[in-house]
């Protein structure tokens, strides 16, 4: 069973998110941190992908790994970014190949130096275009990614809302959303996809803070509102580690707290690639009960 079947019949889910690590050590190190996600049998892991397509061996080779020594089922990200439309076919018909029955499809972010994205000569402009190529191939489950408060590019939050029906429209089985910490932008969100009617599952996107510095990057590179309130908690506590790192699992906690409250239960974790933090926040709510029949379901489904 592909991903988006299993988790609309589900009815919830639980789930996380890597990047290809830049060396042996440092893979050697994550895939420590895999076994201990793997306890928790989640629905599915996805693997980050570079801009400009530097890390498509990688991610590759990352999801491969996955793949054949653990019994997790891995979602590779694929880009539009530097690739034309028969370049993104071939990948999609060797993950095919490999048994990867699952993608999530972006346009991706501008190489860096590119002021905005330009597609290749035969390349896509949109993810909906990979949307439908995946689709064409009639393979796969796809996921996008959506934007509670709205894509940076997108000129108000009408204009992102008719791109996010057009890609899933394309084909989507079930979206992401991009990381936020302010809940009441993602039951926004939610209300303008029912009116619009998106019905399929929107998963939220948390990202325990374990550096505060670079999430405040990160959230003005992605337009997404870091509330004064959290930056606060993290300044009384200074540059303690170890004390930084507790805030950061409470603010994620009451996050995850409320949005159980508020009837979600569809959870994607931004691991970077570490583990403590999306751990304890997990167990601290119990979220790991949502992956009890995740793994087996999808491998034993086909």
């Amino acid at each position: 069973m592909k991903i988006g079947q299993f988790i609309a019949e589900k009815g919830e889910n639980l789930s996380f998110e890597f990047f290809p690590p830049k060396d042996k050590a440092a893979e050697d190190q994550l895939f420590k941190n895999i076994a201990r996600f793997e306890a928790l049998n989640p629905a599915f892991v996805s693997v980050t992908y570079g801009a400009g397509g530097g890390t498509l061996k990688n991610t590759r080779h990352l999801v491969l790994r996955i793949l054949q020594e653990t019994s997790l089922v891995p979602m590779p990200h694929l880009t539009c970014v530097e690739q034309n439309r028969y370049e993104l076919k071939a990948i999609l018909e060797n993950y095919m190949k490999l048994g990867i029955e699952n993608v999530l499809a972006l346009r991706g972010d501008p190489p860096k130096g590119a002021e905005k994205f330009t597609p290749l000569k035969d390349g896509f402009c949109y993810a909906k275009d990979l949307v439908q190529l995946a689709v064409s191939l009639s393979g796969f489950s796809i996921s996008v990614a959506v934007y509670p408060e709205g894509h940076c590019e997108s000129p108000n939050l009408e204009m992102d809302m008719y791109y996010t029906k057009q890609k899933i429209d394309a084909g989507a089985d079930f979206a992401i959303t991009q990381m936020f910490f302010d809940n009441s932008y993602f039951y926004d969100f939610l209300e303008r996809a029912a009116k619009v009617d998106i019905k399929i599952p929107i998963i939220a996107g948390i990202m325990p803070i374990t550096d505060i510095d670079r999430t405040k990057k990160f959230s003005q590179m992605c337009s997404a509102t870091l509330p004064e309130h959290v930056i606060q908690r993290f300044e009384k506590v200074g540059s303690v580690a170890g004390d930084a790192k507790k805030i950061g699992v409470e603010v994620a906690t009451e996050q995850c707290a409320d949005l159980l409250e508020h009837g979600i239960r569809y959870f994607h974790f931004y691991t970077l690639n570490q583990s403590d933090a999306v751990l304890q926040v997990v167990s601290n709510l119990g979220l790991q009960n949502l992956g009890a029949e995740g793994v087996g379901g999808l491998k034993k489904s086909g």
